[in-house]
């Protein structure tokens, strides 16, 4: 027989040897995850599924559906409907037994550890992982503002935006034109631009066929240049004329009610108008302290681990990390990354090399699909560029096929992967 004192002391033992926790009734360790995008929700769920509810996970995302913004563009072409953008975080709260806060997060205390949010609600964390995707720089294009993203969408967060946007393409006048301003480096999906230009016109040219494009750019090249306009040359001939900054110049100033655009030596004014300003990372992660003066949060490149505090991981296009794009594609391989790295910090649990991959996709018009990829591998800098490939000029119908139906394939697989 042995006493009450000498049982817990034996089961205690017992538990050491077996490599389970020493305390009896120890708290979970906390993660709490800001933005539910493809590098939040990603994170939150590998770190749910993997930990085998070994930890505490709270996922803070203001929306109840999150609509991609990579693949909106197609629904703007018509080869997407505006509800297959859509996808709830019903099944990280009732497979994997995330903590879903639909709450806006207002603040950060890094030395108390806690995410504080509009609701008035307070989350304690062990690591924090912020992934919030971007925001615009005020006044980076004069006088365009949030009260004028009704007359000129931005369209580039997802959601009611591109809704909004495509509504104007399809009620704007026979013979009428579209301009759209693009944005300076860096931003996120760097091809997503001109895509959008493609399906714009894929559009109009059946609804509209003798409206124009004008394209204004504040930069001299563009990704996957050689092939999108390749693609306007053989599909919409005429109707797309593009103007990098050495003939653009400046944007002096943006008129929303009278829907121009005034540059240096011209004034283009257009019945859409599409406005996408310079960016940077979301504003909570100004607001945590993990932002350079660049406005985006410089990380180390093994497991996205913020270079300013050693707690905070942040993911995405909100993560100055090197050569990787801002892509969904890009969040999602991070994420992965990052939640190997917080479960074996905080359980003990192995972790792997970093190994990172992106890859691009771009339709230009039915079954013309494009891509751009690559792998990275973390250095002391950096991630840095392992291997790349894009698609090729001059490419046949049947391989262009391909490389399209293979995107509906990655969507679906990446979406499934995000949202469980």
């Amino acid at each position: 027989m042995i006493n009450r004192r000498e049982f817990l002391s034996s089961a205690v033992g017992t538990s050491l040897a077996l490599g389970a926790p020493a305390a009896i009734g120890k708290a979970k360790p906390r993660v709490v995850v800001i933005g539910g995008g493809p590098g939040g929700a990603t994170a939150a769920r590998y770190l749910a599924k993997d930990g085998k509810g070994e930890i505490e996970v709270t996922l803070i995302e203001p929306s109840r559906m999150y609509y991609t913004c990579f693949f909106s563009n197609l629904y703007l072409g018509g080869f997407q409907k505006f509800e297959q953008l859509g996808h709830s975080y019903q099944m990280l709260a009732s497979q994997y037994g995330i903590n879903v806060v639909h709450d806006w997060a207002t603040g950060v205390d890094t030395d108390k550890k806690t995410v504080t949010t509009a609701g008035g609600a307070s989350f304690g964390y062990d690591k924090l992982i912020v992934a919030p995707g971007i925001d615009f720089i005020n006044e980076s294009v004069p006088g365009w503002d949030a009260s004028a993203q009704t007359r000129m969408p931005h369209a580039y967060k997802g959601g009611t935006q591109v809704a909004l946007l495509k509504a104007q393409l399809e009620n704007m006048r026979q013979g009428g034109t579209f301009v759209m301003l693009t944005p300076p480096n860096p931003y996120r999906c760097p091809p997503g631009p001109y895509e959008r230009v493609s399906m714009v016109a894929h559009m109009l040219k059946e609804r509209n066929p003798t409206a124009k494009i004008i394209v204004l750019d504040p930069k001299s090249k563009f990704s996957k240049q050689a092939l999108f306009q390749e693609g306007w040359s053989n599909h919409y001939k005429g109707m797309i004329e593009w103007l990098p900054v050495e003939i653009i110049g400046k944007v002096q100033r943006i008129d929303p009610h009278a829907m121009e655009i005034e540059l240096d030596g011209d004034t283009f004014k257009g019945d859409v108008v599409n406005i996408i300003p310079a960016m940077k990372a979301g504003r909570i992660a100004e607001m945590a302290g993990v932002t350079n003066d660049a406005g985006w949060a410089p990380v180390h490149a093994a497991d996205m681990r913020s270079r300013i505090h050693e707690d905070i991981h942040v993911l995405g296009d909100a993560a100055d990390q090197g050569d990787m794009p801002k892509s969904g594609f890009s969040a999602n391989s991070q994420a992965k990354v990052c939640a190997n790295a917080v479960r074996g910090a905080l359980t003990g649990s192995k972790v792997f090399p970093a190994r990172y991959s992106n890859t691009c996709w771009s339709l230009i018009d039915t079954n013309d699909g494009v891509k751009v990829g690559a792998t990275y591998t973390p250095t002391d800098e950096k991630i840095a560029t392992a291997e790349s490939f894009i698609s090729k000029t001059g490419e046949d119908a049947a391989l262009r096929k391909k490389t399209y139906e293979e995107s509906l394939g990655w969507y679906a697989g990446i979406t499934k992967d995000i949202f469980g």
